[in-house]
């Protein structure tokens, strides 16, 4: 139950996704994969390494999975800059 949790808390956060602009590596999708991703890794990590179960599931489960969420997010939103900006550099040599 820990795991379902903490994907729905990923997926709560990606739909905040909307307010922003569309850099992300992958657009819409690509962001929904680095919330739900990061979300599950941050969750597990601070559970060290264990999925907690029905019982062990509360209000606090979902929300370890925060900071992981907004990096996923971040991560997937910095490599679409990235890729953004080469493909610019690429496209005007005189301009790198």
């Amino acid at each position: 139950m820990g795991m379902l949790a903490w994907a729905m808390m990923g997926l709560a956060l990606w739909h905040f996704t909307i307010w922003l602009p569309d850099r992300f590596w992958g657009g819409i999708v690509g962001a929904l994969i680095g919330a739900l991703i990061g979300s599950a890794l941050f969750g597990w990590l601070v559970n060290g390494f264990a999925i907690p179960g029905r019982h062990a599931t509360d209000l606090g489960t979902a929300i370890e999975a925060i900071p992981g969420t907004l990096i996923g997010l971040a991560i997937v939103w910095f490599e679409g800059v990235r890729r953004e900006r080469a493909a610019a550099a690429a496209a005007e040599p005189g301009l790198a």
